[in-house]
């Protein structure tokens, strides 16, 4: 898929990683629809991108926790060549301490959003024989982890749909990938919540997850990791031996990073 020329979709814009994305979709030439709750973020980031790289970019904002929303988001864009369906709500934490209504929001952003999403705007792609659908998920959506069920349901959910997806438009010419980072130091959940990693333990930048974006949409790759080559392992494990990837989590503080990312993310849920 030919970034050049295209227009995109970016759901989540106004955080770190989605500004990142948004800045990444414009260097490679695309013309970029930016959404999310936050129209005085969005608005000025709008004017960025065109003023820094001459491209069209324009701000919708909608709320996608509002069940309406992402039909009417896709109807007021209009004819889209990429999704990137990034935004998420982090959902960290013991799932006793969720009230039902937080559950059923968690659930609409994480994942039925970027689902009906992808069936609006794939109908029409595949109508065109022309497009691609990237869902920025997390290592979250491989590997398990205390204090995590709900997030962790969101992002397993949305690997095996993107997977199934992704065989079911091939024929059509529309291309889905899955970007999966680890934990990004500069942007996003994890820096928010101000939590400091066993030693050892690696990061990436909120541009490698925006440059590993770009390489999905224009080689079509299926599912790209974007983490230190450690933690790419222990996804690996955590899929192939869940039980000894719990074990191992314990036993290097993984107890106190969850429980350290569920407080930090509390306010955002």
């Amino acid at each position: 898929m030919e970034l050049r020329g295209s227009t995109a979709l970016l759901t989540g814009a106004t955080g770190g990683i989605g500004q990142a994305l948004a800045l990444a979709l414009a260097a490679r030439g695309a013309s970029v629809v930016l959404t999310g709750r936050r129209a005085d973020v969005l608005e000025p980031l709008a004017e960025k991108i065109t003023k820094r790289t001459g491209v069209r970019a324009i701000a919708l904002a909608a709320d996608l926790a509002d069940r309406d929303a992402p039909a009417d988001l896709l109807e007021r864009a209009g004819d889209i060549d990429v999704l990137v369906a990034n935004a998420a709500l982090p959902a960290s934490g013991l799932l006793a301490d969720y009230s039902v209504t937080e559950i059923d929001r968690a659930l609409d952003v994480n994942l039925r959003a970027p689902i009906v999403m992808a069936k609006l705007a794939g109908e029409r792609m595949a109508e065109r024989r022309r497009g691609h659908l990237v869902f920025i998920s997390s290592l979250a959506g491989k590997t398990a982890s205390g204090r995590a069920a709900l997030y962790n349901a969101t992002k397993f959910g949305m690997r095996g749909f993107a997977l199934g997806l992704r065989e079911d438009l091939r024929e059509h010419g529309v291309g889905v990938s899955t970007v999966f980072p680890g934990f990004i130091r500069d942007a996003g959940m994890f820096a928010d919540a101000g939590v400091t990693l066993p030693r050892g333990v690696g990061t990436r930048t909120s541009r490698d997850v925006a440059r590993a974006t770009v390489r999905a949409v224009e080689k079509n790759v299926a599912e790209i990791d974007v983490a230190p080559l450690g933690l790419r392992v222990g996804a690996l494990l955590g899929g192939a031996a869940p039980a000894l990837s719990a074990a191992v989590q314990r036993r290097v503080g993984g107890d106190r990073v969850a429980r350290g990312l569920a407080e930090g993310q509390r306010g955002k849920r």
